[in-house]
């Protein structure tokens, strides 16, 4: 993860804040759009494109909701409400959940096109999302500057929530 100018300008522990939270979007975002191949898989097997949508919509219902219930957390906890500024700060920490959708998204839109077959596009997008949750888990590691062992732990973590959904695709679908 690249360093912004506005993180630099930011205190050490709150760019740690940031950056773990950017983390957990993206690692949450990804199960979630993992979810939703798994699901539209079964429900559209030869519309990727559909499966796609599905993703798009459910990140953005997802970051919206998330989005709505910390502004309201917030106000709750501190006796105002969040000023218009706060309010976008609120919605781009929680982007990641939305962000997480790129790469499986793009393999499904793939399978719209014609590029890919659609079952084909359907592990590709799901592949991908594994391979999210691997490189998020090295990040991980990086950053708690785990051993090495510790980093395959996390890493393996991470994979076997992906590959629950994957082996649920495989149930669900055959």
């Amino acid at each position: 993860m690249h360093t912004t100018a506005a993180e630099s300008a930011q205190p050490v522990a709150e760019r740690a804040l940031v950056r773990g939270q950017r983390l957990g979007g993206f690692i949450y975002g990804t199960i979630v759009v993992l979810s939703v191949i798994v699901a539209g898989a079964r429900a559209f097997p030869h519309g990727p494109g559909h499966v796609a949508a599905l993703c798009i919509a459910t990140c953005v219902t997802f970051w919206a909701a998330h989005v709505y219930s910390h502004a309201l957390g917030h106000s709750v906890a501190h006796g105002e409400r969040l000023s218009f500024a706060e309010l976008r700060e609120l919605a781009g920490r929680e982007l990641p959940l939305v962000e997480s959708a790129l790469p499986p998204v793009v393999a499904l839109l793939l399978g719209a096109l014609g590029v890919l077959d659609d079952n084909t596009a359907l592990w590709l997008a799901s592949a991908l999302g594994l391979g999210v949750l691997a490189v998020q888990g090295v990040i991980f590691a990086r950053l708690e500057r785990l051993s090495f062992l510790g980093m395959l732990g996390v890493v393996a973590g991470n994979l076997a929530l992906g590959l629950v959904l994957v082996a649920l695709k495989l149930f669900v679908t055959h």
